[in-house]
């Protein structure tokens, strides 16, 4: 059951898919959004321009066949004559051919909207495969264009004897009006039975153009394991992801644990925590943290302190507070200068008496930590720490 509900396209289509789908020339179209457009733009055109077109096609027809003696046996001349009638006729039909131009370009943005896709043209064998056209014949979609195709027949029919019917005095009346008044006035009845004909197309239009957009979104739905093949594409695979990171912690571990040779002093606390501290004389700035860490971590980093004899120093709090508020790379907090400092006395003067010179040190019990910097202490619960001077806040 689990394997059939993860092969059901259930899932919306993602981006990316989209976006795939337009680079092949996918989209959604509505050839019926188109026709209608297209007609009704040339319908309104016709009734807003007829009147014009009308007497410049009257007045090119006239001249065309009003001819002397002269054109009628110069071969030259009447091919001017025809030329000049010829554009007369297409500029007077030029308004109306671009208001259907535009109309057509912009109709696709509907549905769909505009795409120029190469791949869209390309050569497609597949669709020459005799088994796959049999199977679009008795797709589902073939039965709705079916549908959609008795539906339009039906409309446009009941439409078109509706307006006959409604017209049919009229036309008949023609045939007693004068020439000019019965042109005007049939003129008028076909723009008529026109644009309610073409109108007609627009109750199929309004259907088809919302279960375009539906049947497309349906088509590229997908499964939920192909959302996460996806996801493992663009983002990578969570599992080599994590690997990864894994690896890296490893490796910064290793450099981490490579510095605190380097270290002059190890605060500890003394079990839980560990900071490796370093300070060089005439290195700029503050000491510096080269390696922190808990249990396990701190553990490590005092025993490889104990192989290099690098100075541990028992101090809980300095050691929670530089662990809590630096990270390894960074100088200490302003506020830690005077506990370090006395750390770092410390350790410099044990140097010296290891050498011969002077008395033992000794060892720092009470060191300058504001409370609000360990986190162990309530005071850091209620006061926001300050960094840079170790006031409270």
């Amino acid at each position: 059951m689990a394997e059939d509900s993860d092969a059901e396209k259930t899932e919306p289509a993602s981006p990316k898919r989209l976006e795939q789908a337009r680079e092949e020339g996918d989209v959604p179209r509505s050839r019926e959004v188109a026709t209608f457009t297209v007609l009704m733009a040339a319908g309104a055109g016709l009734w807003m321009t007829g009147d014009g077109l009308i007497r410049q096609l009257h007045s090119a027809l006239v001249s065309g066949l009003t001819l002397n003696q002269e054109q009628i046996f110069d071969a030259d001349i009447l091919l001017n004559r025809i030329l000049v009638d010829v554009v007369r006729v297409m500029i007077a039909c030029l308004p109306l051919g671009v208001a259907v131009m535009v109309v057509a370009l912009a109709s696709p943005l509907l549905v769909g909207g505009w795409l120029f896709s190469g791949k869209a043209v390309a050569p497609n064998f597949n669709k020459l495969n005799p088994a796959n056209g049999l199977g679009n014949m008795f797709s589902s979609n073939a039965l709705v264009e079916l549908f959609k195709a008795v539906a339009k027949a039906l409309v446009v029919g009941l439409v078109a004897w509706l307006v006959v019917m409604k017209q049919k005095d009229a036309v008949i009346g023609l045939a007693v009006e004068p020439l000019k008044l019965g042109t005007a006035h049939l003129l008028h009845i076909l723009g008529s039975s026109f644009l309610f004909i073409v109108g007609a197309l627009g109750f199929i239009a309004a259907i088809d153009g919302p279960y375009q957009m539906w049947h497309y979104a349906n088509k590229l739905k997908m499964t939920r394991q192909e959302l996460i093949q996806e996801s493992k594409e663009s983002d990578g695979n969570p599992q080599i992801k994590a690997k990864i990171r894994q690896l890296q912690r490893e490796m910064a571990k290793r450099r981490m644990m490579a510095d605190v040779p380097t270290a002059d002093v190890v605060v500890t606390n003394p079990t839980h925590y560990a900071v490796a501290l370093k300070y060089s004389d005439g290195m700029r700035g503050a000491p510096k943290v080269v390696a922190k860490g808990t249990d396990e971590v701190a553990a490590r980093i005092r025993e490889i302190a104990r192989e290099n004899k690098v100075t541990l120093l028992e101090a809980p709090a300095l050691a929670r507070a530089l662990h809590k508020h630096t990270e390894i790379g960074d100088e200490i907090p302003e506020a830690l200068y005077s506990a370090v400092a006395e750390v770092l006395a410390y350790v410099f003067q044990l140097r010296l008496f290891s050498k011969g010179n002077g008395n033992r040190p000794d060892v720092p019990k009470t060191l300058d930590v504001p409370p609000e910097l360990d986190p162990l202490n309530p005071a850091s619960q209620k006061k926001k720490p300050d960094l840079n001077n170790g006031a409270p806040a």
